[in-house]
């Protein structure tokens, strides 16, 4: 099994454990958990020389000089989870060098398991373009900015699920400017890259993985023609 299909596998398996869960109405915190384990347990039998960075797991900083590193968020929306709302995901990613190489996002309650080795074509786009941000806080950049573009806006729960809206067509822009971590998107960048998206930071350079800090401040994922629009209405309204 190559890395694009392990870290598939994984999420799906990830995502099956979810669902049992949540059936159970327990809350996020025990998906966190058990979820976290069993990602942690899959890559080690299968990966035994790569790091792993885990949101539910202590920082391991001998990931600081290894090549590969796993990069994973087991539940990415606990609070939609507890909600029993369909915008939580899983996140498996591979970082090689920095780069976000391979990535998977199940959305267990659709059912959907988006990885980057089997990316979805990209449906035609819609004017106005779409803008995801968050259902709870968005931010006033994502505000203006959607305003300077003239974009609708759509609130939705984690970034995993805002970041599959775009690759799945349901909208164009997914913005974010409060702060996010390397679990919260790495995956979703693999995704989204592999299947012909923009993804960067929101000065437009690329996002390197695998830092000493785990934290990503911002984000934009979106359609190629959006790229340059975005950007720049996101220079102005910071300017």
């Amino acid at each position: 099994m190559n890395d694009a299909q392990l870290a598939h596998a994984i999420a799906e398996e990830a995502g099956a454990l979810l669902l049992r869960i949540q059936s159970e109405c327990a809350g996020g915190a025990r998906g966190d958990a058990e979820a976290n384990a069993l990602i942690l347990a899959r890559l080690r039998a299968a990966r035994p020389e790569d790091a792993i960075l885990s949101e539910e797991s202590a920082d391991d900083p001998v990931r600081l000089h290894r090549s590969r590193v796993w990069i994973v968020d087991p539940l990415d929306g606990t609070r939609e989870f507890g909600e029993r709302r369909e915008d939580w995901a899983v996140h498996v990613a591979l970082a090689i060098d920095g780069r976000p190489a391979v990535g998977a996002v199940a959305l267990p309650r659709l059912g959907l398991t988006l990885a980057s080795d089997t990316p979805p074509a990209l449906l035609p786009a819609q004017t106005p373009p779409r803008m995801l941000v968050s259902r709870t806080r968005a931010s006033r950049l994502c505000a203006d900015v959607g305003g300077a573009i003239g974009a609708v806006h759509v609130g939705m729960g984690s970034a995993g699920a805002k970041a599959m809206a775009v690759v799945r067509g349901e909208a164009e822009i997914y913005l974010h400017s409060g702060g996010q971590h390397q679990w919260d998107n790495c995956a979703p960048v693999a995704v989204a890259l592999a299947a012909g998206l923009h993804a960067s930071r929101i000065d437009g350079s690329p996002i390197v993985y695998n830092g000493a800090s785990t934290s990503v401040p911002d984000l934009l994922i979106c359609r190629h023609e959006w790229a340059a629009p975005v950007l720049a209405a996101v220079a102005t309204c910071t300017s």
